[in-house]
């Protein structure tokens, strides 16, 4: 698979498209250690498979929020007039961390907002409509579908939220949560992994106070244990051998994971039918945990976003990756959990140059100036901090590059 080599070096990635191989991929727990498992060996990349006479296996990845503020746009725009080009271009916004989304076997996007119209108007916060031009860039990352549930999804309405689905559908991105006809709310999505049938389950706390379209009751699903059991049965019986359960919630800002998220996750981690738990909406790294059985990771923070806030923490993420492995039984079980930390460098308006960056890999960047890397490595001790608030340490989770 061809991708682009890490866009913020002159030196080592003069060009967006290169080879994958060219900017390796491992991982290290939060010391800093490398660890190999057992009958593994440190060369593998993320997203290979083991050979036919052994068992299956597949990644995941998913990030947190793709948050769009006009300072995205901005950048967007000044990116496609250095190429000679009009409109925007995201894709020099995303380029830093392609290898690591590409390179997965399924990759998972958040799409908090609407999209509005291809020409426009466009709006930030707080009611959004971001420019559609983010789906072919999410498409040439390496993301094979986006999570559509979250508080921003009626915030152009109904007409909004069908206008956002199409222009998914359209770009070729799968989508979950949110939808457009009532057949399609009782539809769970089906992913293939690597042969491998996922079932993309996603939901939100709610709407903003924008109540839900009387007419499309079905439209915007609200966080409910009960009906989570429900889809996740009946993506079983439909042939889902790994199901992932995507949730937006948990309180903005706040690194611990609220009563309300550990009460959900405690309840869906005892369901059978469900392998994983992610979530997004706080805007800031929250811990890993792992109940009875299951990971879940609270919150994966911002992938993209301009929130110009004094809260701590909103320039930074986690791209979270997991490995299955298929046992004798034929279940899938995740036996690999690895965060990404992540970093957004700031908006400038006289020259706009937004960027998601891989915090480990640009540490050692030379083109990045010192000042640069002690902010970066500022956000990575922070992200070890947070990821572990519940000691997910002592149950395998490592640090990826």
């Amino acid at each position: 698979m061809t991708s682009v080599m890490r866009g913020v070096s002159a030196a080592a990635c003069a060009v967006l498209v290169a080879s994958l191989a060219a900017c390796a991929t491992g991982s290290t727990n939060v010391d800093g250690h490398t660890p190999t498992p057992s009958g593994e060996s440190s060369s593998n990349a993320p997203g290979a498979t083991t050979s036919t006479s052994g068992p299956r296996t597949f990644t995941v990845v998913m990030s947190g929020d793709v948050l769009l503020h006009e300072g995205l746009w901005a950048t967007a725009s000044n990116d496609a007039q250095l190429e000679g080009r009009q409109g925007m271009d995201f894709r020099r916004i995303l380029a830093d961390m392609r290898p690591d989304i590409s390179g997965a076997d399924l990759a998972i996007c958040h799409l908090e907002t609407p999209l509005g119209p291809k020409g426009g108007p466009f709006s930030g916060y707080p009611v959004f409509a971001v420019p559609p031009a983010i789906v072919p860039a999410l498409v040439w990352e390496g993301y094979d579908a986006c999570t559509t549930a979250s508080n921003h999804t009626l915030d152009q309405g109904f007409d909004g939220l069908q206008r956002t689905l199409r222009l998914l559908d359209t770009g070729g991105l799968a989508h979950a949560g949110s939808a457009a006809t009532e057949a399609d709310s009782k539809q769970p999505l089906m992913l293939d992994a690597d042969g491998v049938r996922v079932a993309l389950i996603s939901e939100t706390y709610g709407t903003n106070g924008i109540p839900i379209p009387a007419d499309e009751p079905w439209s915007v699903p609200i966080i409910d244990v009960q009906t989570i059991e429900q889809r996740a049965r009946l993506a079983r019986q439909e042939g889902a051998q790994v199901v992932i359960v995507a949730l937006h919630w948990g309180d903005e800002y706040v690194h611990d994971p609220s009563a309300y998220q550990t009460d959900v996750a405690g309840q869906l981690a005892k369901d059978d039918d469900i392998d994983l738990i992610y979530g997004h909406h706080a805007h800031v790294v929250q811990p890993f945990d792992r109940i009875h059985g299951t990971w879940v990771a609270y919150g994966l923070g911002n992938a993209i976003a301009q929130q110009e806030t004094d809260m701590n923490g909103v320039w930074e993420g986690i791209t979270a990756r997991f490995t299955f492995t298929e046992r004798p039984s034929g279940r899938f079980d995740v036996t690999k959990t690895e965060f990404i930390p992540t970093f957004i460098s700031g908006y400038d308006p006289v020259d706009p140059k937004m960027r998601w960056l891989n915090i480990p890999e640009n540490l050692h960047d030379p083109d990045i100036s010192e000042d640069e890397k002690a902010q970066m490595r500022a956000a990575m001790a922070r992200i070890k901090g947070d990821v572990n608030l519940l000691h997910a340490r002592a149950d395998g989770l490592v640090m990826g590059r």
